[in-house]
Formats: structure tokens, C-alpha cells, sequence
């Protein structure tokens, strides 16, 4: 039987649960693959570092060089992370014409056109499923499963930490300063938590697949991005009682304009946005609940799909990483090293619209004086920025100088909603800055 050499970088957590997945099933792979996968070099931190699985002394070294320049290694897999030294490592990988492994967002989000280019030029691959909701496989979906589809749209709960404290502030009306605290002590959010709960992460993560299915790379940087610092108890039960439930959702749609020929049907561009939406109750994106990530794919040929399971993880990440290990060993089995490319471009003049074009519908917050007229105040200056009112609660029993007010609005310009609450923060009778969420109904 053909054995594929692999090497690996990185033997800490993730490192460690590939090589522990691979030990539990490397047999059955290997009678699944007609392929032999054998790690011959493991580059770590330290020898004794803290890991929750063991790696055999002989395969370790704390020289990653030794790992990318030995010759035998034909795939290289990359656990190290960041975007400073695991790039080094990756174009080191390429230039010798090694298939890559990599599990790290962050690289591909900051550099992915230039890790993509030098692939293409040493005719190496690069894949990177673990990279995007862990063990689901939404890339592979999206680049092969999907091939023959336009995407109408791409809905993701792509960040676990944040899933798990919006879950727990619904279901257990929790406050968000004290789930944060409890998912740092389980190990769910780092400190500081801002990479995930500002919606960072996420943006990484959402970046690429609206890459995949646009056909152009996505600058993270032109990624509308808000995390769940303002998200409240008191929004979940409003929003609960509105028929909603509040996620962190990655979003990737085409935003509809005139296109060049001034028809009005060609896409304006596409909107690749990250922020807490209001979601309906019944839909199933809804009930995707804990530290679980799922991503609601629709296709004009296929239609609605959805891909669910644990977005992050030692198990979850490791069962992905041994699924590319899988397919670059089959391309070497198959006498190539890239069977599928790992990124194709096909949109001439492709672009990410600024979050002021698109139209979406609102649930709004305001603290306000409890006296006569206010609500005219308000109503009329949503009226002159030409947005509506779809229904009103101002709940009793408040006491004090300012009561909550929740407004539900009808589709509007976003740039014509920021205008309008603009003006709304300078009234008199508003008490603190407004609250504001976008509302998809995913139709």
C-alpha cells in the first residue's frame, strides 16, 4: 500500500488531538484511502509541554525547519495559529511544493491571496476545512459539493462563544457580563474575550466562505463587523416575545442594484456582514443552541441546506484536518498534488457593498422620559427619513425617570436608519445611547 508522509507544526491541544485522532483511526483511513498515513516529525513548543494527549518522544522536535525542509514529508499540516511566524512557515511549505494543512482563519483571512499565489506557483495545494465551524464540512461543501450552484445566500452561527452566551442570556434570562465570566472559567472564551464576543472571529471565518462562493477574495477589513457587547436580557425577552431569538450571524447575500447594463438585475455586489440579527423562532437556525455552530447555505440549484455541529474543539478540529490530510493524500495517490484548487477566482469585479446599501428591517432600544409626546418625537423623525413603524411596546411597571421603548421597523437604508438615530440620540427625552439590531427573516 502507498504511505504519505506528514509533518506536523504545532503539538499543544489541536496538535495533539490530530495525532491522537489519527492513532484511533489511521487503520480505517487507510482502508478507506488505500493510503498509509504516517507522521514522521511532530515541531512543538517543548517537549514537556502541557498537551491532552501524548506524542511519542521520537517524533517530536522543537525546530520547525526540520519539519518543512525534511524531504520525505510530502504534507505539511500547520496548528501554530496567529499571522506572524505560521506564515513564514506555510510559504516555507509551498515553495518545496508540500501540500498544507491549516486550521488557522486568521492566516487565511490577512493573507489568503498571497498564500493562494504561491501554491499556484510551486503547484502545491493548500487546504483549509478546519478553518471555518470546526468539524462541519461547509468548505468542502461549498467548493465541491456545491460546484454547480449560484449562492442566494449564506447564513452562519460561525462562533461558538458567542452562541453559547447569547443561549444561556435567553434561556436562563442571564445578564452578559455574568455568562461571559462562566464561559471563561469552562475554557469556551479566552481572556480577553474580544477576539470572539467583538465578532473578530467571526469575521475571519465568514470571509471565506463569501470568498468560496463569490469567486473573488474578501478584504476582512471591508467586512461589516459588530459583536454582543449591547445585546441585553431585557432585548432577549423583548425580542422573545416579537417571535425572535437574538444570534451573532455571519451573513453573505448579494445586494441587488443596477448592474451595468442600468437593468436593475445585475448584483450591485455582496453584502458580507457580521452583527447580532433577530432570527424568527421557527426557524431553524434558531434552535442552534450552546457552543454549536451552523451554517444555512442556499443554492439556486440545490435550494435550502444546513450544515450543523461543534464549530471548535480538539475532536472537531482534528476530524477535519485528517479529512484534508485524506484528500491531498489521494491526490498524491491519484499521481498530482492538486486534484481541486484551493481557490478559484471567477468574478471579474466582484465587490463588498458597503453596509449604507443595503436595506434591512430593525428592532430598536431606547430609554426614554416617561412623559406625554415622546413617541411623536420619535415617530416623526422616522417618518421624515421616510421609515415606518411596524409595532410598538413600552412595557408597565417600570419605575423611575426613563422606561424602555421597543420599535419594531420596516425596511429601510441603513444609511437612512444610522441618519435617523443619530438625530433620535439628540432629543432631550432620550436617556442613553440607542440600541439597534438588524432583523433577517431568512426567506
Amino acid at each position: 500500500m502507498q504511505q504519505v508522509n506528514l509533518g506536523m507544526i504545532g503539538g499543544g491541544t489541536v496538535g495533539s488531538g490530530v495525532f491522537h485522532a489519527w492513532q484511533q483511526n489511521g487503520d480505517l483511513m487507510a482502508a478507506r484511502l488505500g493510503v498509509q498515513l504516517a507522521f514522521r516529525k511532530i515541531a512543538v513548543k517543548a517537549f514537556d509541554e502541557p498537551r491532552p494527549y501524548p506524542i511519542p518522544r521520537h517524533l517530536m522536535t522543537t525546530a520547525w525547519q526540520e519539519v518543512v525542509n525534511d524531504p520525505q514529508i510530502q504534507v505539511l499540516i500547520e496548528l501554530v495559529g496567529g499571522t506572524g511566524i505560521a506564515k513564514t512557515m506555510v510559504l516555507a511549505a509551498l515553495a518545496q511544493g508540500k501540500t498544507v494543512v491549516t486550521a488557522n482563519k486568521a492566516l487565511l483571512s490577512a493573507h489568503g491571496p498571497e498564500l493562494f499565489a504561491a501554491a499556484a506557483k510551486s503547484g502545491a495545494n493548500l487546504y483549509y476545512e478546519a478553518s471555518v465551524c470546526g468539524g462541519i464540512p461547509i468548505i468542502k461543501a461549498l467548493r465541491e459539493g456545491f460546484v454547480a450552484n449560484r449562492f442566494a445566500a449564506i447564513y452562519g452561527i460561525v462562533n461558538g462563544t458567542c452562541n453559547y452566551i447569547l443561549t444561556r442570556m435567553k434561556l436562563e434570562g442571564a445578564d452578559f457580563a455574568d455568562v461571559l465570566t462562566d464561559a471563561q472559567k469552562l475554557g469556551y472564551a479566552e481572556t480577553p474575550p474580544d477576539l470572539d464576543i467583538d465578532g473578530h472571529d467571526a469575521q475571519h471565518k465568514i470571509g471565506i466562505l463569501a470568498s468560496l462562493a463569490h469567486g473573488f477574495w474578501v478584504d476582512h477589513h471591508k467586512i461589516h463587523t459588530e459583536g454582543i457587547r449591547d445585546v441585553s436580557k431585557i432585548d432577549m425577552l423583548f425580542a422573545q416575545q416579537l417571535g425572535y431569538t437574538i444570534k451573532l450571524l455571519g451573513i453573505v447575500k448579494p445586494a441587488e442594484g443596477r448592474g451595468a447594463q442600468g437593468d436593475g438585475k445585475l448584483p450591485a455586489g455582496v453584502q458580507v456582514s457580521v452583527y447580532p440579527t433577530l432570527i424568527p423562532n421557527a426557524h431553524v437556525l434558531a434552535s442552534v443552541n450552546g457552543v454549536f455552530n451552523a451554517c444555512f447555505v442556499r443554492g439556486d440549484v440545490v435550494g435550502d441546506t444546513l450544515f450543523y455541529g461543534r464549530g471548535a474543539g480538539k475532536d472537531a478540529t482534528a476530524s477535519a484536518v485528517l479529512s484534508d490530510v485524506a484528500d491531498a493524500a489521494l491526490d498524491l495517490k491519484g499521481g498530482g498534488k492538486v486534484r481541486v484548487a484551493p481557490f478559484v477566482a471567477h468574478a471579474r469585479s466582484g465587490r463588498v457593498v458597503s453596509l449604507d446599501e443595503i436595506t434591512s428591517r430593525y428592532y430598536v432600544r431606547l430609554s426614554v422620559v416617561d412623559r406625554p409626546g415622546v413617541l411623536a418625537k420619535i415617530s416623526a423623525i422616522f417618518a421624515a427619513a421616510k421609515i415606518g413603524i411596524s409595532s410598538v411596546i413600552q412595557p408597565e411597571g417600570h419605575q423611575g425617570e426613563s422606561v424602555p421603548l421597543i420599535l419594531m421597523l420596516h425596511a429601510a437604508p441603513n444609511a437612512a436608519m444610522r441618519k435617523a438615530l443619530a438625530r433620535i440620540a439628540k432629543l432631550p427625552v432620550i436617556k442613553g445611547r440607542p440600541i439597534m439590531f438588524r432583523v433577517e427573516n431568512l426567506d
